[in-house]
């Protein structure tokens, strides 16, 4: 497992064209570029360069460089669990002259899945998910600065996003109270306005309660932080590899949730996780918490049509 230090020395640019010289020798350059499409935060592009080799550069205004660093860092994170495939990054930078940040990653050939890659992408989750990662959270805490649930095991390196959203990763002992201040209270804040007087009682009262809705976990996990569907590529190795982090320590479940949040994946994957990682009972009802976490963040990212979902789960628990 890699030191946090080591996450923190993640090249960076001033430009793109130092970059891609200083990674790929002093006479590369951009032969074609092609738009890639599929986010809705970043402009996307596939690099051809002199030599033939093709990468991958996300960009956004140069004021969004923050977005490019964290990312950078939760990749380098998951990358370090040895457990599954994250594209490998190349550096991350700002170029005023073009008037953008950029992120630069491996080209991703997609081929066809292995006949096995939904076994494998549960198992090999669930070892990221065993996997150690205590000191992405320790590292970062003040000294003397410990949480009121003790030592500090959940959190991360730094605050990231989730999407466009500032995603608060003070670090914490105790799941339960990480959840409550640095997951749920602030997306219940911002979302204010979009609740009534009966909405603001059942979210008030969970938040009270939060204990008897969730567990502190046996351990904790690296997790993806946004394991939907779309930040799942099938490799040119045929496997799944991930991308588009939202990284933090946490509570593994946190990510099975939310691969069940819009749309589950194959029902083998759950099995094959199951046997490297066994989920414990009550799990039904932390899901639904864990996924309140992502629709409160969609309709503060995408207005009133996802009041509905939120108004939905609190009414199930």
């Amino acid at each position: 497992m890699a030191e946090i230090n080591d996450l923190a020395a993640v090249a960076a640019y001033s430009s793109l064209v130092d970059a891609l010289r200083a990674v790929f020798g002093g006479e590369t350059e951009i032969t074609e570029q092609k738009r890639v499409y599929g986010g809705d935060i970043n402009d996307a592009y596939e690099l051809h360069l002199s030599g033939g080799r093709r990468i991958f550069m996300k960009t956004n205004q140069i004021n969004n460089y923050r977005f490019f660093e964290t990312e950078a860092r939760g990749l380098e994170a998951l990358r370090s669990a040895c457990a599954i495939g994250v594209p490998q990054l190349l550096g991350i930078g700002t170029d005023r002259q073009r008037g953008f940040s950029f992120l630069l990653l491996e080209y991703m050939e997609s081929a066809s899945p292995i006949k096995d890659y939904w076994e494998v992408f549960g198992q090999q989750l669930a070892q990221m998910h065993l996997a150690d990662c205590i000191d992405f959270v320790q590292t970062h805490l003040p000294e003397g600065k410990a949480s009121a649930g003790g030592e500090a095991r959940y959190g991360f390196v730094e605050d990231n996003y989730i999407g466009a959203t500032v995603q608060k990763n003070t670090p914490k002992g105790s799941w339960i109270e990480f959840y409550r201040d640095c997951r749920l209270l602030p997306q219940i804040k911002m979302a204010d306005r979009y609740f009534d007087s009966g909405l603001r009682k059942k979210l008030d009262r969970l938040l009270s309660h939060l204990d008897s809705y969730i567990r502190e976990p046996e351990f904790p996990s690296l997790v993806h932080g946004d394991l939907w569907g779309g930040n799942v590529l099938c490799g040119n190795d045929g496997r799944a590899w991930l991308i588009d982090p939202a990284a933090y320590v946490g509570d593994f479940e946190t990510d099975l949730a939310m691969t069940e949040l819009f749309g589950r994946f194959p029902q083998i994957f759950y099995e094959a996780y199951h046997e490297v990682n066994p989920v414990e009972s009550g799990y039904r009802q932390r899901k639904k918490i864990y996924q309140l976490y992502h629709l409160l963040n969609h309709l503060n990212l995408f207005g009133r049509s996802y009041l509905g979902s939120v108004a939905t789960v609190l009414e199930e628990l």
